[in-house]
């Protein structure tokens, strides 16, 4: 098919969009290579690793993560409009994509953000690709929104969590879906029974007490806060997990009614139950369910592909 004339929206997921990469790595091995991409949150910054040829460097950073590595990176900010300055995070995005204009890319590219106030979708076509994707994964809460031409931008899920749309309104013919959230949430509406049809409520966890001597130096207090944000032991989830599940559970309601009004041509579920949206350590086994989930879609997306491309050289033959 002509230049820019298959694209390919990669959803929103959190730790969950390492499996884009595997995705990727899957259609270029049957010639499935898209010329339009268009991203959300974590599907922003693989989708725009790629458009600049950069997907290697982005997949060595993530198999090398571990939990250490991770909470390193989080750089808390208990006084802002964001847990997490991100500033360690944009320091290493640099280190390979500064000064990198989305326009000058070999392939076209958007990052898809929510405007903060009005909750106005917004594509960014243009100007630095790291400002770029910082807008379009800043989750409210957990990062503080990026202010590009003078608006405020947050996270794309909030409005379109699967940008199929988006690839089709830049001119791609053929639009493949990536859905990082299809089997994160239950599918039923109905609540569980127990014992006859009561619903149980569990006890309340009770918080483990913490010792003054853990908050006399760094180190304690730096324990105190990570297993506030992220949970530990028996104390249940923490508060940044509880936001991004209820946010994932949004983003999975609009993400199927966005599908169901403009369906892409193809859409490639990677089976991603049972890893957390915090899992960024576990890129391994990310990456290779995405692998196996594009694998299994591949060849008939590119039996489709080259069938609409004769299709369109015979009309293009009679005229």
């Amino acid at each position: 098919m002509a230049r820019g004339k298959v694209g390919i929206a990669l959803g929103g997921g959190a730790a969950r969009g390492w499996a884009h990469i595997g995705v990727l790595r899957a259609l270029a091995q049957v010639g499935v290579v898209p010329d339009i991409i268009a991203g959300t949150s974590i599907g922003a910054v693989v989708g725009g690793c790629f458009a600049a040829g950069r997907l290697d460097e982005l997949e060595g950073f993530a198999r090398d993560l571990t939990k250490r590595k991770i909470f390193g990176y989080l750089d808390f900010n208990l006084s802002g409009s964001g847990l997490i300055t991100g500033q360690r995070v944009v320091e290493r995005l640099e280190g390979h994509l500064k000064d990198l204009q989305i326009e000058e890319m070999p392939s076209r590219f958007a990052a898809v953000a929510t405007e903060y106030g009005t909750g106005q979708e917004t594509w960014i076509t243009r100007g630095p690709l790291v400002e770029a994707m910082r807008a379009s994964y800043a989750l409210p809460g957990i990062f503080k929104p990026v202010r590009i031409n003078n608006r405020w931008l947050m996270d794309g899920a909030l409005c379109n969590p699967v940008p199929a749309a988006v690839c089709r309104a830049l001119g791609a013919r053929y639009v493949i879906a990536v859905n990082l959230n299809s089997d994160a949430c239950g599918r039923g509406n109905q609540f569980p029974e127990l014992d006859g049809g009561l619903i149980e409520r569990m006890p309340e966890p009770q918080p483990e007490p913490t010792p003054a001597r853990t908050l006399a130096n760094g180190f304690g207090a730096r324990n105190l806060i990570k297993r506030q944000l992220f949970g530990g032991g028996d104390s249940g989830p923490g508060i940044s997990s509880v936001m991004v599940d209820a946010f994932n559970i949004v983003q999975d309601r609009i993400a199927r009614s966005r599908l169901a009004g403009d369906p892409p041509d193809a859409i490639i579920n990677p089976r991603l139950a049972g890893i957390g949206l915090f899992d960024f350590h576990a890129a391994d086994a990310l990456i290779s369910r995405g692998m196996a989930a594009a694998q299994r879609e591949a060849e008939d997306i590119r039996r489709e592909i080259a069938a609409r491309e004769a299709a369109t050289q015979r009309h293009l033959a009679l005229a």
